[in-house]
């Protein structure tokens, strides 16, 4: 068996984090540097952390990795748009890779996302170590009550568009990174509505097959120098559970911060930028749509945790970072398998017809200040493209400051007990489709009485004046009104009270800040009309 015998400094570091999370109970001690099979490094530990994994070296290793244990089946969940396979490790006790054979093992399932965006590497990094380490038989008192998704490479074109340049003052990996879009110019983690690249629908097939019940997608960010070596968050959109909403922010979060902080002496916490200046100046996370990957899972009833390690801390320590954040992710969900199962279980059979949900929302302010962990950086140069980069230091400084990290509606409507839509809509058909959502159609002069449907009076349709992510979004306004007439056309009937509703209420409310209607998917239909083309009854 060949082996890599040369000094690698970084790999020998990457045991020693790998011993110590032993010791935190995490499974056997792990091979040594010498042990390891060259097949079974990844870029950055054959190259002291000058390089990232490329997409064939990706699939050769997560090929040798189930060779090696019969506790890792290799399939693929898709494709990308130039034709490359997305592989996807099923890892757990199961048959086989199938749907079919781990929702029938009866186990909490946990989907782990490396590189929707190509530039933050090292989540796809940290997933193929993590695949090693089960094939070289570690971690498997986590297998007793989980079966584990492992897709690292998400992106696999952007992967492939190496460039120095990418990523601007990220700190390494020096020989390069992918690009944040995928090949048809769209950031994939913008697409999880709207379904237009090939690699967004994978996903959302992924989801509807093997309905993993927590899902971790891991990035890297940049912007404030603070003093965090990973932010994250939990979904944020105000139409999630709240049950899914604590489950994260009140245990998961909260002991990952602890067991990180005395393990490691690192800072985690909630992801944020810093806004504003004076009295205003504040804490503000990102956006509450669920074009956004763990926003979009939060409405569907899952568990969506987003891991940013920092961008100026080396290569090497958002490695380990994220490595953290992915151990104590996993350990929650072992110890709490059962528990997490229950509630997105309870979740689903929830029916929100009836109910007063958000259409749009804005960030609100936290009740009083809180500490912020400010940071510096040190300028470095690459030295192969003399590109600028940014390094953290070790200075760290609290800062009182408004902390703006969640959402609370500012529009809602009733959620209807079912919407209607035009047969000859087939975009549209086609991406509740794509999404999992369950459909029928429905005959003509078949949906009762008139009057016992509503329509959607247009006030007004405002168009964006360029286009976002390849579509020109539109904003909607008006109000629901008695439609008053029998219907005669033929259409699909889509009953809300099904696992997806609250998913269904942001696609096809006509208000709706991120549904089909604002991504420009009824524009040729709303040209000179009255009415939106979409109804809804009781």
């Amino acid at each position: 068996m060949t082996v890599w015998r040369g000094p690698v400094p970084s790999l020998a570091r990457a045991l020693a984090v790998s011993a110590a999370l032993v010791l935190a109970g995490f499974g056997p001690a792990p091979l040594s540097a010498q042990e390891v099979p060259v097949s079974l490094l990844t870029a950055p530990e054959r190259t002291d952390h000058r390089e990232t994994t490329r997409y064939e070296e990706v699939v050769a290793f997560m090929r040798a990795v189930t060779d090696a244990s019969p506790l890792i089946h290799l399939t693929s969940f898709g494709y990308s748009l130039e034709g490359r396979s997305l592989p996807l490790a099923v890892v757990g006790r199961v048959a086989d890779a199938s749907p079919e054979s781990v929702r029938s093992a009866g186990k909490t399932v946990v989907y782990l996302q490396g590189n929707i965006h190509a530039g933050e590497v090292e989540g796809k990094e940290i997933l193929l170590i993590l695949l090693r380490e089960i094939s070289e038989g570690r971690h498997g008192a986590l297998l007793d009550s989980l079966v584990l998704l492992v897709a690292p490479i998400l992106n696999a074109d952007g992967n492939e568009r190496i460039n120095l340049t990418n990523r601007g003052a990220q700190h390494g990996p020096i020989g390069g990174t992918g690009t944040r879009a995928n090949a048809q110019g769209l950031n994939i983690n913008r697409d999880h509505m709207k379904l237009d690249s090939p690699e967004g629908r994978s996903f959302a097939r992924l989801l509807t097959e093997y309905d993993p019940h927590v899902a971790a997608d891991l990035h890297t960010t940049n912007g404030t120098e603070h003093g965090y070596h990973l932010t994250f968050s939990p979904p944020l959109h105000p139409n999630t559970h709240p049950e899914i909403v604590a489950i994260a922010r009140e245990r998961i979060f909260p002991e990952m911060t602890a067991r990180v902080r005395e393990e490691t002496g690192w800072h985690f916490y909630y992801y944020g930028n810093l806004q504003g200046q004076g009295e205003d100046r504040g804490w503000a996370t990102f956006d509450h749509r669920p074009r956004f990957n763990n926003n979009y899972l939060g409405l569907r009833n899952r568990i969506g945790l987003l891991s940013e390690a920092y961008s100026y801390a080396t290569f090497e320590d958002r490695m380990t970072a994220t490595r953290h954040f992915v151990a104590e992710t996993l350990r929650f969900a072992s110890e709490h398998a059962t528990e997490i199962r229950e509630l997105t279980a309870r979740m689903d059979a929830q029916s929100v017809v009836g109910e007063r949900l958000a259409v749009r929302a804005a960030v609100e302010r936290s009740e009083a200040p809180v500490e912020i962990l400010l940071g510096s950086v040190t300028e470095e140069v690459n030295p192969y493209s003399g590109a600028r980069m940014l390094r953290r230091t070790d200075e760290v400084r609290s800062e009182r400051m408004w902390e703006f990290g969640t959402f609370q509606a500012t529009a809602t409507e009733v959620v209807p007990g079912a919407y209607y839509i035009p047969a000859e809509m087939t975009e549209v058909l086609r991406t509740l489709e794509a999404h999992g959502v369950r459909m029928s159609p429905v005959a003509s002069g078949a949906l009762g009485m008139p009057g016992s449907l509503e329509r959607f009076r247009l006030e007004a349709v405002a168009s964006a004046a360029g286009t976002f992510e390849g579509r020109v979004e539109q904003t909607l306004s008006g109000a629901w009104e008695p439609a008053g007439a029998e219907v005669t056309m033929e259409v699909v009937e889509v009953l809300v009270a099904q696992p997806l509703g609250r998913l269904i209420f942001s696609l096809l409310e006509p208000r709706s800040d991120d549904g089909l209607a604002n991504w420009g998917f009824f524009a040729s239909a709303l040209e000179g009309a009255s009415f939106y083309p979409v109804l809804r009854g009781p």
